[in-house]
């Protein structure tokens, strides 16, 4: 043990989503066009928020964020997993695997508290309409976006650094397939307990605080929504907060399932599929979902469409 202790690890061997040789080539296929999907779609909301005139509002200004934040973890994640499928040996050098790892929970975080922003938002424009545009300024916009980024990118180097600067074993296996913290800590010969527990409180804070905001602001929402008298009104107020609301929930009953369970039932093979979901699934359902429910949204692709057709005649 003392051996495998002072061992030097170069690189690790990710499990990957399978093991069965049948099931490689078909994943390949779907998780690359499921890539493919996140990529456009959420480069394409970008762009579609930074150039249409109309969706210059802050509620744009956060959904930009959003589809930046999912571009970057599931960027972080899949092209990996697409290359698990077409090697006989999927590794991740040792650098490498710290990288992802610091990439990873910089976006997840970060994704959580935009989400709350984004609540906030709508907090203010159905709550506050006629000091909508002063206490949702620009600045303000940016302090609700740069502090989750600086606070998920501490969290993440905080993390990073108290795994990798641990001792591994000799062996070198991740059950998982991307470098994720939980995954690694069953690597370390020496002592973990620091590390879990700035995990375990550093989850539930995030969570709970970042879901709190979520409630406080949806519960205010709610309440203004039922003393409204128009029918039209209150219709109208829904469906600027269902975009959001769906995609709140779709994140969070994911992150439930993975930590809110009894440890008895609680299984690596879970977290994986549970993952898979997250870091794959969830980036590109975001600019659909934004694009099908928003009217704003999609005016601005019908008219981009037209300008596209008129330049190819």
């Amino acid at each position: 043990m003392e051996n495998q202790n002072l061992s030097v690890l170069n690189e690790f061997i990710l499990v990957g989503i399978t093991d069965r040789p049948e099931l490689k080539a078909p994943f390949f296929v779907l998780f690359f066009l499921i890539y493919v999907a996140s990529v456009v779609g959420n480069l394409g909301m970008i762009a579609l928020t930074t150039l249409d005139e109309r969706l210059q509002t802050p509620m744009y200004f956060f959904l930009r964020h959003l589809a930046f934040i999912d571009f970057g973890y599931s960027t972080a994640v899949g092209p990996k997993t697409l290359v698990s499928f077409v090697t006989n040996k999927n590794t991740i050098p040792y650098n490498w695997c710290a990288f992802q790892l610091s990439l990873f929970i910089f976006f997840i975080i970060s994704e959580l508290f935009v989400l709350s922003a984004m609540a906030y938002d709508r907090y203010v424009a159905i709550c506050n309409p006629l000091l909508y545009t002063v206490i949702m300024s620009q600045k303000v916009c940016w302090v609700l976006v740069t502090i989750p980024y600086l606070f998920s990118a501490f969290l993440s180097l905080i993390t990073t650094i108290k795994i990798f600067i641990s001792s591994f074993c000799g062996y070198n296996v991740i059950s998982h397939f991307y470098c994720d913290s939980l995954p690694l800590l069953t690597l370390i010969c020496s002592g973990t307990r620091d590390v879990e527990l700035i995990i375990l409180i550093f989850s539930a804070f995030n969570l709970i605080s970042s879901l709190s905001v979520v409630l406080v602001s949806y519960t205010f929402i709610l309440v203004a929504i039922l003393r409204m008298n128009s029918a039209e009104g209150r219709h109208k107020a829904f469906s600027t907060c269902g975009s959001h609301l769906t995609v709140v929930v779709i994140l969070y009953g994911t992150l439930s399932f993975m930590y809110i369970q009894p440890k008895s039932s609680h299984s690596f093979e879970n977290d994986k599929m549970a993952s898979v979901f997250y870091t794959l699934v969830i980036p590109v359902l975001n600019p659909i979902i934004y694009s099908l429910r928003n009217k704003e949204v999609k005016g601005a692709l019908q008219k981009l469409w037209k300008n596209v057709c008129k330049v190819c005649i």
